[in-house]
């Protein structure tokens, strides 16, 4: 029996190889391999991600420049993360999805605002851009050091007009203090024809109230404790929603009436948690 890609199940864990790591910054990695599948996934949607003896994961997918190639970008953090980014070329790990819904794309004059390894979502929304859509690109970092991202995203939009606005925290490189400050000084400047943004989940509420007040569609990817990715275990409960099975990705009209959207989380064992 022929085996075809795609008819892989989704829910089945198929291993990989990682066949190249490529440092970004000291804390954050990006993992290649081979997956035609994973490769043509849509901009927001997640794997989960089997790092063997540890844990799973949920994950963008990263875009790789290179054919029937995925990539997972892991800032080293917890136990699994830590995990994850420490895996060399040979390492096998086992992927299994896509999972989720994907960003509307909208034409036009675009903002795209990401934090930290929120940017891999909005770098695959990129590739998926007309030539004729005007992008803007804010990317946070707490320090030059944390810059990453900053060149692919001139090369995915070299085609289009666009600019990358850098934003650090510290104000060691690029514009000082907050992707949300930039975007208040962006929007008093510029009209929009829609926002993207995916990142911490406090600076994903001031994105959106921004947008909204001044009345641009936008959709945010959330970030949520997921277990099993499919619905099933409730963990990524969010508000009345479920953040894998009906996201990651929503529009601001309805993360706005979300009580919990920007405020509270909730932990490894369900206990609701402030920001």
């Amino acid at each position: 029996m022929i085996w075809l890609e795609s008819q892989r199940n989704t829910n089945s864990v198929k291993v990989v190889t990682i066949e190249k790591v490529i440092d970004e910054t000291p804390t954050v990695r990006t993992l290649v391999f081979s997956d035609e599948f994973l490769s043509k996934v849509l901009p927001g949607q997640f794997a989960m991600v089997w790092i063997p003896g540890v844990n799973e994961l949920p994950m963008s997918v990263m875009i790789s420049q290179e054919k029937s190639k995925a990539a997972f970008t892991v800032r080293k953090h917890g136990l699994a993360s830590t995990a994850l980014y420490s895996v060399k070329p040979g390492d096998q790990i086992g992927v299994r999805g896509p999972y989720g819904n994907s960003f509307t794309i909208k034409q036009g004059k675009l903002l795209l605002v990401g934090g930290g390894t929120g940017l891999v979502p909005l770098m695959r929304l990129a590739t998926f851009l007309q030539k004729t859509d005007d992008v803007t690109v804010i990317m946070g970092s707490k320090t030059k050091q944390e810059v990453f991202f900053e060149g692919l995203a001139n090369d995915i939009l070299k085609q289009n007009k666009h600019v990358v606005l850098v934003v650090t925290e510290d104000g060691t490189y690029g514009e000082s203090g907050l992707v949300t400050d930039a975007m208040q000084r962006l929007l008093k400047e510029n009209t929009f024809d829609a926002v993207y943004t995916c990142g911490p989940e406090k600076m994903m509420r001031k994105i959106v109230q921004f947008a909204a007040e001044k009345k641009i569609y936008v959709e945010a990817s959330i970030e949520r404790m997921m277990k099993c990715g499919m619905g099933l275990c409730g963990s990524c409960c969010f508000g009345e929603v479920l953040a894998c099975k009906d996201g990651t990705v929503f529009d601001g009209q309805y993360l706005l009436t979300n009580k919990e959207f920007g405020y509270t989380h909730r932990s490894k064992s369900g206990i609701m948690e402030n920001y």
